[in-house]
């Protein structure tokens, strides 16, 4: 799986993009969402008949990306009527990508634990 740690913060692009695009255009939507490609977060984007998805993460020596096509359903949209950027944790992240309907819809992991508090 990617991203083993709950630390790291995924984030859906607010908008459904062409699966066409490479590395180097999914890190300028990134960057123009004002976010840094190499920052060590996961950048999902979906396209517009949610069949294919990608993940874009910075493994400490370049960019790599993930692609999955559904062979049936339709991931779910993660896109919000306000065009926010969607942030997930990787245990969403994972049931996405393995087709969950609810995601965005309801919280499916617990909160951050805080350390003192």
């Amino acid at each position: 799986m990617i991203g083993t740690s709950r630390n790291v913060t995924v984030r859906a692009y607010a908008t459904p993009v062409d699966m066409r695009k490479s590395f180097d255009t999914l890190a300028m939507l990134v960057t123009a969402a004002g976010f840094v490609a190499t920052s060590g977060e996961l950048f999902l984007f979906v396209g517009r008949d949610r069949t294919r998805a990608k993940v874009l993460f910075w493994d400490g020596t370049g960019l790599c990306v993930f692609a999955k096509r559904l062979e049936r359903g339709r991931f779910a949209s993660p896109w919000t009527s306000d065009g926010a950027v969607m942030q997930l944790t990787t245990t969403e992240l994972a049931l996405f990508l393995e087709g969950s309907t609810l995601v965005g819809k309801v919280p499916l992991s617990p909160s951050a634990m805080k350390v003192g508090a």
